[in-house]
Formats: structure tokens, C-alpha cells, sequence
């Protein structure tokens, strides 16, 4: 169920990801997860999750804002915050010799998902599904050209900062049974995959999802048969479909 909860959710959110040049901006979600995590255990709040997702919106907030009034390159200004989060996640969670109760979070463990998770991501699914509804033509346009977008009266700012708080959101909950080292895999391949085989923003979408869906159920049950971890098995055969993919291209390309 969490599978087919989550996996549509990063093929949907993967299209914009990579037609928006955002595999960094999601890469840096995950490392701040990881000074959010820290900060809900020091903070004494019941549960990681809290500080994980509070940090992980603003954290994304954050990075959009500074990234439109700044000057310096959107790389640039994404890689600082990348580094400091995870140099910071690291100091914190390290101090006093508590690292390793933290650790299951850099691999995530999928079957260790509970009821309660379930119905929260069933709430999370229709939020993203009805906003994505709202805002896809939108966040089309600005993919294409922000300036097109600006000129047409859509506040890119506004409209970017919504999608970085649905990609925080996915981030922030799905981390715990994914993995940290590996979050970011999920928001890139599906969409990278669809990209190379597909004509048009419709096939675009729905491969995306089809392979985010596909991989994930494939590489449950491939995990549970040879014993390994689920969301890096999940993550393998997407990159395999990705590479199958890069074969088939040049078919595609007119």
C-alpha cells in the first residue's frame, strides 16, 4: 500500500524536477532532512518526524527565496545550504555518541511502515494530486521560460515556492523508509526515463508515473526474494529501466 501510495507521487513530482533542472534543489531536501531529523530528536518533540518535516519546508522555502533575490548562481546557492545542512545534521546527531540510532534513516527500511503512516500518506497523496491539478499549467509554463511566465502574469516566485513544499513534503516522509542516500534517485529517474522515449507532455507524465509505480513494485518484491533493502532495490531497477531507455532514444528522436 505505501508503495502504490508514494511511488506515483515521485513519478508525478519527478516530470517537474527534471524539466525545471532540479535534481540539486531535491538532492539538498535530502540532506536537510537530516539536520530536521536531529533538531526533532533534540528538540524532544515525540518523534523525529515533526523536526523532519518543519525543517524540510522551510529549509526548501528558504533556498527558493534566497535563490530568486540573490545575485549568485542557483547552484551555488543550493550547494551552500546542501553542505551546511549536512555538515550541521552530522554535528548534531554525532554529538554524545547518538549517531547510530539515527543511522536507519541513510538506508530507510520500507516494511517498517505503520497504519498511521499509511493514512498519512493517503492524506498527502490527494493534497499533492489536487494541487498538482491546480498548479500543472503553471509550473508548465515557468519550465518552459520564466520570463514567458512572468509576462503572462503567473508569480513564478509564489508558484515555485508551493512546488517546493510538495517536494519537501515527499521528502520529509518518505525519507524514514527510503533512505536518505538514495531520496533523490526517486525524483530524477522516473522522469529521466520517461524523457528519453516520449513526444509529448502527456506520454511525458504518465511513463513517469507508470515506471516510478512499476520500479517500486518490482523492487519490493525483488528486495523481500533476495533478502536486500527495498528502497535501494527500488531505486536499481529504475536505473536500469533509465539505461534501457538511453538504448531505445535514438528510435524517439525525430
Amino acid at each position: 500500500m505505501a508503495v502504490l501510495l508514494v511511488t506515483p507521487l515521485f513519478g508525478l513530482l519527478s516530470t517537474m524536477v527534471v524539466s525545471n533542472r532540479m535534481a540539486f534543489f531535491s538532492d539538498s531536501l535530502g540532506h536537510g532532512a537530516f539536520t530536521g531529523i536531529a533538531i526533532g530528536a533534540l528538540l524532544g518533540v515525540g518523534s523525529e518526524i515533526f523536526g523532519l518535516l518543519g525543517f524540510s519546508i522551510g529549509f526548501a522555502l528558504l533556498i527558493t527565496l534566497i535563490k530568486n533575490k540573490s545575485h549568485a548562481g542557483a547552484d551555488t546557492v543550493i550547494g551552500v545550504f546542501s553542505s551546511t545542512a549536512i555538515a550541521l545534521g552530522l554535528m548534531l546527531m554525532s554529538a554524545g555518541g547518538q549517531f547510530n540510532k539515527f543511522s536507519r534513516f541513510l538506508i530507510g527500511d520500507l516494511l517498517s511502515i505503520t497504519k498511521g503512516d499509511l493514512w498519512g500518506l493517503l492524506a498527502v497523496f490527494f493534497i499533492v494530486f489536487v494541487s498538482w491539478a491546480i498548479l500543472f499549467n503553471r509550473l508548465l509554463i515557468i519550465s518552459v521560460n520564466q520570463t514567458l511566465a512572468r509576462s503572462r502574469g503567473i508569480k513564478t516566485q509564489v508558484i515555485e515556492s508551493i512546488f517546493a513544499v510538495l517536494l519537501a513534503i515527499i521528502v520529509a516522509l518518505s525519507i524514514q523508509w527510503v533512505g536518505i542516500l538514495i531520496i533523490n534517485a526517486l525524483l530524477v529517474l522516473p522522469a529521466a526515463a520517461a524523457r528519453n522515449v516520449t513526444n509529448s507532455v502527456k506520454s511525458y507524465h504518465a511513463l513517469s508515473v507508470l515506471i516510478a509505480l512499476s520500479s517500486g513494485l518490482a523492487g519490493l518484491f525483488l528486495s523481500y526474494e533476495i533478502n536486500s533493502a527495498s528502497g535501494a532495490t527500488i531505486v536499481v531497477i529504475s536505473a536500469v529501466i533509465y539505461f534501457f531507455t538511453l538504448i531505445l532514444k535514438p528510435r524517439f528522436i525525430k
